[in-house]
């Protein structure tokens, strides 16, 4: 099915241009971190950039921890664990452009989504980085592009719903709830904060 690139990501594909955010051009090793081909040489990155403590922001492995992320961003520019450890990073930083990264925080998800507009779990984590924010209609709409592509991922479902109680919208919350909870999802917190609004129907 084809997908719908958000106005949003339109706007911020403009905007980045203006700001040093050129497209991902595919390296070697590199590409598609959803792609099997591709992940092939992903080992290559991850063994020596991307080390667990690394991903914890604890220490870099070759430089400054932003670097390495960044170096793992740009041969894979949608790999879901860096672009988390990268948002966790720019949020614990109260920076957009970590130290030793080559591009903002914005600017790594646009390439993401430039290259991969159908990769669901971008669409989730940008949301995720927006609501962190407080850019609560924006998050939205990634969360929403998020649930959209992946129509069986029951996370998706879940988080979506709790961000609908989080904007007073009960009834797509209760639907979001339902889908979430048809397909086994098993944390309660959704139903429950909709109970508590006295919005929960069976």
């Amino acid at each position: 099915m084809k997908s719908t690139i958000p106005a949003l990501l339109l706007a911020c594909a403009a905007a980045h241009a203006a700001d040093d955010c050129p497209a991902y051009v595919k390296h070697d090793p590199g590409g598609d971190y959803t792609n099997a081909d591709d992940r092939q040489g992903l080992a290559v990155v991850e063994n020596f950039h991307f080390t667990p403590n690394v991903e914890r922001l604890v220490r870099g492995a070759t430089g400054a921890v932003g670097a390495d992320i960044s170096y793992t961003l740009e041969h894979f520019p949608n790999h879901h664990r860096a672009l988390a450890a990268m948002s966790r990073l720019a949020l614990r930083d109260k920076n957009r452009k970590p130290h030793g990264a080559r591009y903002t925080i914005e600017c790594y998800f646009d390439r993401a989504l430039r290259y991969r507009p159908d990769d669901a779990r971008v669409h989730a984590l940008y949301g995720s980085y927006l609501l962190a924010l407080g850019q609560t209609a924006s998050a939205l709409e990634q969360l929403e592009q998020a649930a959209r592509l992946e129509p069986d991922n029951a996370t998706a479902h879940y988080n979506l719903g709790l961000l609908y109680v989080k904007t007073k919208d009960y009834e797509k919350a209760r639907a979001s709830a339902q889908k979430a909870y048809s397909m086994g999802f098993p944390l309660p917190g959704l139903k429950k904060q909709l109970a508590a609004a006295g919005e929960w129907r069976e």
